[in-house]
């Protein structure tokens, strides 16, 4: 991961936008503490996604546990598909 610090961020935007097009573009400010990380869209995008999934297969996991399991039958009925 490339790291930058604000003031070299500031100075070159156009440079660490570019690098956060390959990787992630750490920024720190005040010696080493973590401000901001740079991502593209596309890697922005995929971890959305990934966040997304996780949180839905744990939701489905906590239902079924639940008692919240309904039949595939019975879910196209109430559907009415």
């Amino acid at each position: 991961m490339t790291s930058a610090t604000l003031s070299e961020f500031r100075n070159n935007q156009s440079e660490y936008i570019a690098a956060a097009q390959r990787e992630p573009v750490e920024i720190t400010s005040r010696g080493a503490n973590r401000r901001a990380v740079l991502v593209s869209p596309e890697f922005f995008d995929r971890a959305i996604e990934a966040l997304e999934d996780k949180l839905d297969s744990e939701a489905v996991a906590q239902a079924r546990e639940a008692g919240g399991y309904i039949p595939f039958d019975e879910l196209m009925d109430e559907l009415g598909l």
